[in-house]
């Protein structure tokens, strides 16, 4: 598989920098995990990819639909009407300092 190898010393200094507390069943299974997810990277590293642009996103962009203008589209009577306190100008809130 890989030619790096992950250790149980490994998984338990990686469980001690995340404060987990794995048992030792875990740390076999984590690092053989890890192992293999490292061999795994091993393979990916020697496909020619010299020939293939980048993806810089998986999604297809769309431009905006629509012009992005700002527009009053409520006038200030309508946004104080719900307020629980307005002084006709601003909303009134209590003094926090």
């Amino acid at each position: 598989m890989s030619s790096k190898t992950i250790g149980k010393e490994d998984v338990r200094h990686m469980a001690a920098l995340s404060r987990l507390q794995i048992s030792e069943a875990e740390q076999d299974m984590f690092a053989r995990q890890l192992g293999d997810i490292l061999g795994y990277m091993d393979v990916l590293s020697r496909v020619d990819t010299s020939a293939v642009e980048p993806l810089y996103s998986p999604a297809l962009h769309q431009g905006p639909l629509r012009e992005d203008t700002a527009e009053r589209r409520r006038r200030r009577e309508e946004i104080l009407a719900n307020a629980p306190e307005a002084d006709g100008e601003y909303f009134i809130v209590p003094r926090i300092v």
